[in-house]
C-alpha cells in the first residue's frame, strides 16, 4: 500500500496475516500481508528493544491499521454501546479521546499522567487499535440517513447459534499486539477513556503464534491443527484495493478508504474433531494437515485441481470439502481478507473445551464477500458438524485519520 512502509525486520520475523481458510477454519484463505513499520517513535531506548518490541504500525494513513497489518500474537475484540442519553456530540468526543489514546500507544509512548505502567519497558510491539461503527450507532447519533446500505443485517444461517448478548454493538474496537501486556495496556486505556459515554457490551480475547516461534515465517495453524490460510487476496493483486477497501468515489463518501468487518465467534468442537483420523480430517478440509498442500498435490500455494479424480473415479477433493466449497471460483469470485485470532475460554458446562476462532474478515462490501461464501458453506460444508457460530457482528470501519483528525471525524462532523 502506498502509505505503509514494509519492514524487512517484520518480514523476517513473522508470518503474515493468515486468515481463516475459506470462511472458517483452514482451507483456502490467508497470504502474508506485511504492512508494519519499524519506526522507533523517537524512543531513547529503541536500540535496546528486540525486533518484536520495536516494530510499530502507523496510526495515520489512508486506511486504519489492523487490517493489512501482519497477524499479531495477541488480540482483544470489544464492542461498546453508547450510554443512555449519549448522542452525536458525545460520540464525537469519545472518538477524539480514543484516537488520541491509540495514536500515543501505537507509538510506544505512555498515555497521559494516569498511565497504569502496565506496558513500561516495552516498545510498541506492533500495537494496532482499529475502530468501527455498528448499525445501531447511526440511530443513536441521529445519523441514520448516512448509514451505509452495506450495514444491512446479515442473513440468518442454519449453522448459527448466536448469543445476542455477545453480538453486534454500537461501536467496535479491535486491539492487536505482539506482546500481551502491551495489548492489555491498550485495552484498559480504551475502556477507561470510554468514561460515561459508552459501556462494554461484550469482549473477546484471542491469540496467535508468536513471531519467531518457527524456524522460518510460515502460515499460522488454528486450534484444529490445520494450516490456516494460503489464498487470501494479496496487496500485490491488481484488484486488492477494490475487493477490500471502499474507493474514494464510493458511497458513502465518509467511508472512503474504509472497509467492512464481519466478526464471528466460531466454536470448534475439538473433542469430536480429534476423534477423526488424520486422513479423514484432510478429506473434510481438502488439504494435507502437514503442510497445507491440496490433496490434489503440490505445495501449500498450489491451486486446487477441483476436477481431479482418483483411481476409483471419485473426486480427490471431496464435493463437500471445505476447501472446495469456499474456493473463490466456486463463489463467483467472492473474496475477503481473513484475519482471525484463536481463543480458549476454558471448559464449558458440558465439559468440552470452549475454544475456537475469532473470525474477522475484511471486504469492501460484505454482500459480495462474506455472505455468498457463508451461504454456500451453510448448504453442505463437511466442516459444519465440527463448528458452531456463536456470535456475530458487522461493522463499518472508516478510513484512517489524516494528521490532526480523529477516526470517524468525516462522519461525525460533516
Amino acid at each position: 500500500m502506498s502509505d505503509i512502509d514494509i519492514s524487512r525486520r517484520r518480514l523476517l520475523g513473522t508470518a503474515g496475516a493468515a486468515g481463516a481458510a475459506g470462511l472458517g477454519l483452514g482451507a483456502t484463505g490467508g497470504a502474508a500481508v506485511y504492512a508494519a513499520t519499524s519506526d522507533s517513535g523517537g524512543r531513547a531506548d529503541a536500540k535496546a528493544l528486540t525486533s518484536v518490541g520495536s516494530t510499530s504500525a502507523p496510526f495515520h494513513g489512508e486506511h486504519q491499521a489492523g487490517i493489512t497489518t501482519p497477524l499479531q500474537s495477541r488480540g482483544h475484540l470489544v464492542a461498546f454501546d453508547l450510554a443512555a442519553g449519549a448522542g452525536r456530540k458525545e460520540a464525537a468526543a469519545l472518538l477524539r479521546r480514543w484516537s488520541e489514546a491509540a495514536r500515543t500507544l501505537m507509538a510506544g509512548e505512555p498515555f497521559g499522567d494516569g498511565d497504569t505502567g502496565v506496558a513500561l519497558d516495552a516498545g510498541p510491539s506492533s500495537l494496532t487499535v482499529t475502530f468501527g461503527f455498528g448499525r445501531t450507532f447511526f440511530d443513536r447519533t441521529g445519523l441514520a440517513a448516512r448509514r451505509p446500505s452495506a450495514l444491512d443485517p446479515l442473513p440468518d444461517f442454519s449453522s448459527d447459534h448466536l448469543d445476542p448478548r455477545r453480538s453486534n454493538g454500537d461501536l467496535w474496537v479491535q486491539i492487536g499486539a505482539d506482546d500481551s501486556l502491551v495489548a492489555f495496556h491498550a485495552l484498559r486505556a480504551i475502556q477507561k477513556e470510554a468514561g460515561d459515554a459508552a459501556k462494554v457490551r461484550w469482549q473477546m480475547n484471542g491469540f496467535n503464534r508468536s513471531p519467531g516461534a518457527t524456524a522460518q515465517p510460515m502460515t499460522a495453524r488454528n486450534l484444529m491443527g490445520q494450516i490456516d490460510g494460503t489464498g487470501n487476496p494479496k496487496p500485490s493483486d491488481d484488484d486488492f484495493d477494490r475487493r477490500i477497501f471502499v474507493p474514494a468515489s464510493g458511497d458513502p463518501e465518509w467511508m472512503a478508504g474504509g472497509s467492512y468487518a464481519v466478526v464471528r465467534r466460531i466454536r470448534m468442537l475439538l473433542d469430536d474433531w480429534e476423534k477423526l483420523a488424520r486422513g479423514e480430517q484432510e478429506k473434510v478440509i481438502g488439504r494435507k494437515k502437514s503442510d497445507g498442500a491440496p490433496l490434489t498435490g503440490g505445495s501449500e500455494t498450489t491451486e486446487l485441481d477441483l476436477d481431479k479424480t482418483g483411481p476409483d473415479g471419485k473426486l480427490v477433493v471431496p464435493s463437500n470439502a471445505h476447501a472446495r466449497i469456499s474456493a473463490p471460483e466456486q463463489n463467483g469470485g467472492a473474496a475477503m481478507l481473513r484475519r482471525p485470532f484463536s481463543y480458549h475460554d476454558g471448559i464449558s458446562a458440558d465439559g468440552t473445551p470452549d475454544a475456537g476462532l475469532l473470525f474477522i474478515c475484511w471486504q469492501a462490501d460484505p454482500l459480495r464477500g462474506f455472505v455468498p461464501v457463508q451461504r454456500k458453506l451453510d448448504r453442505g460444508d463437511a466442516l459444519s458438524p465440527f463448528v458452531r457460530h456463536e456470535a456475530s457482528g458487522l461493522f463499518a470501519v472508516p478510513g484512517g485519520a489524516r494528521d490532526g483528525e480523529y477516526v470517524g471525524q468525516r462522519l461525525l462532523e460533516s
